[in-house]
């Protein structure tokens, strides 16, 4: 009797265009495949119950969830072949096929084309299959092309071709209508800037007036937006030239069909105000103190960072504070940061070269990699992380870094997808958006108004101070047993009473604790200053628990 072979049918169809038919694509496909399945009875094969459809969705990448679970339960011994219609409704990229053969391979299962013959076991057969995944891709690529070439055609004949509709406007076939709620908003905010000549003030009012995002429902339910106007989508809402009637492609503007909310005067009059700001500002700037990662870094409150600097002993110090901090909000002052520039941008720096170097990186970030490729491209991200690695040289790659957000534990870092595909010498369409954000240990600790950063795996922290008070609160506690009184070892030692009631619970920490402390990997926030205001629970398990939560 012949051993049994599980096959699993995968269909896939591009579009959604007639999938709402009781007989669809997807079906037709499966039919073909089950089919096929039955010819091969006497050889074994058995087909599964469960179907793998992912309908509408492209082959040009393995996020689809029909090929997600298929590959799970391969992975997990369930299935033993695929069965497809043809090899380009698995995948059209060569590298993602590659993927695939690799996990196929790892468990000893394999795939079948019911309209392609050959075998995979045969290196005719992978040069064969190799041909057509090649030709598959060529498609995509092309097809990919005239659709470029369609949106770039329809923009220069002012059609607007999809997307985020823009706040002030409505779709309309193939033109946008103004939306006349939201178009008084935009006209507001031009009037606002004109009148400050400040995007941060404009976005200080626009709150204060009550001004919200479009609130729009997402197809699983979910909400987005109905939130006060950033800072970033005022200034983009202002230089927006589609609010004076025209439609932007890339770097190139056209006039197009859709009514303007802002009269072009007005607008234009808008763009050489923000540029005479941006040239004062760049007038005032002093290069080399600067900070390169301005505009880029927020606190944990979603606060922005801005660049701030003091001078101790003729030597200037810069800082980055939250912008609270500046522009005299009462509330929540307590907890902005001030952080020291140049410590937090060499420590990035280093962060992003470490990611960078993995090996994983490139395969992950750049669309349909060759094999050709790779030591091109490793060789450009060898200079950037050259670059990264020396001190006091932000300026040099800032323009990689899109956005941090800072907050205890954790740094999430984002990608520029432009400077990205420029240091690869590729195009921008073949980055991958997900592989740019990724997140690193992020730790620090208040000394007063300034605070001490580490970023990066956590290297051991000697807190000097903190073992001397410990060495010195059980010399006290020594000194009690032997009968002396507070006041006696307050005078012998040069100190308050009040200093030794303070420290003295750090001569009962549980051994573990003491240890962690002298080989410097206690918490960062566990310091002698916050002995002092915290006393420490005699019980060891308190002190565990107290000490894990700081």
């Amino acid at each position: 009797m012949p051993e049994v072979i599980r096959c699993a049918v995968y269909t896939r169809k591009s579009t959604e265009d007639g999938l709402e038919q009781d007989f669809n694509s997807l079906d037709a496909q499966f039919e073909a495949c089950a089919a096929y399945v039955a010819s091969q009875k006497a050889e074994g094969w058995l087909l599964s119950p469960s179907r793998y459809d992912d309908g509408g969705l492209s082959g040009g990448t393995l996020e689809r969830p029909a090929v997600t679970r298929l590959l799970a339960d391969i992975e997990a011994g369930k299935i033993d072949r695929i069965v497809v219609y043809k090899i380009d409704r698995l995948t059209r990229s060569l590298s993602d096929f590659a993927k695939i053969v690799d996990k196929l391979d790892a468990v000893g299962a394999s795939f079948v084309s019911v309209t392609q013959s050959f075998n995979t076991a045969t290196s005719m057969g992978r040069l064969t299959l190799n041909m057509l995944l090649s030709f598959a891709q060529f498609e995509r690529e092309v097809t990919a092309e005239r659709i470029r070439d369609k949106i770039a055609a329809s923009k220069r004949k002012g059609l607007w071709m999809g997307g985020s509709v823009p706040f002030g406007y409505q779709p309309d076939g193939r033109t946008l209508s103004i939306d006349e709620t939201e178009a008084p908003i935009i006209r507001k905010i031009y009037e606002m800037y004109m009148d400050s000549g400040s995007v941060r003030a404009v976005t200080e009012q626009a709150d204060s007036l009550g001004f919200k995002t479009r609130l729009m429902t997402l197809s699983d339910g979910r909400t987005k937006g109905g939130k006060a106007f950033a800072r970033g989508h005022i200034y983009q809402i202002l230089t927006n030239p589609i609010y004076r009637g025209q439609i932007r492609h890339k770097e190139q503007v056209f006039e197009g069909q859709h009514e303007a909310i802002v009269d072009p005067p007005r607008w234009e009059e808008v763009q050489q105000r923000l540029q005479d700001q941006a040239a004062r500002e760049r007038a005032v700037g002093n290069g080399r103190h600067s900070s390169p990662l301005a505009g880029k870094l927020f606190d944990d409150t979603g606060d922005k960072l801005t660049p701030s600097h003091t001078s101790k002993n003729g030597k200037r110090i810069r800082y980055y504070i939250s912008r609270r901090l500046v522009i005299g909000i009462k509330k929540n002052k307590a907890d902005a940061w001030r952080l020291p520039a140049s410590a937090l941008e060499d420590g990035i720096g280093q962060i992003i070269a470490g990611h960078i170097s993995k090996p994983s990186f490139l395969m992950d970030l750049v669309k349909d990699l060759a094999a050709s490729e790779i030591e091109t491209m490793s060789k450009g991200l060898g200079l950037l992380k050259a670059e990264m690695n020396k001190p006091n040289n932000a300026f040099a790659w800032a323009n990689l870094l899109r956005r941090a957000d800072l907050e205890q534990g954790k740094i999430t870092l984002r990608l520029c997808r432009k400077a990205l595909a420029e240091a690869l010498d590729i195009p921008v369409d073949r980055i991958d958006s997900r592989a740019r954000t990724f997140s690193a240990p992020f730790q620090h600790r208040k000394r007063g108004v300034e605070t001490k950063i580490i970023l990066g795996e956590a290297k051991p922290f000697f807190d000097t101070i903190l073992i001397k008070n410990i060495d010195a609160a059980q010399k006290w506690y020594a000194a009690l047993r032997q009968g002396q009184t507070l006041k006696q070892i307050a005078d012998a030692s040069d100190i308050r009473q009040s200093r030794i009631r303070q420290m003295i619970g750090l001569a009962f920490l549980a051994p573990d604790i003491l240890q962690s402390i002298l080989d410097g990997n206690q918490p960062i926030n566990f310091t002698s200053q916050w002995v002092k205001h915290n006393p420490i629970p005699a019980d060891w398990d308190k002190q565990r628990d107290v000490v894990a939560a700081l």
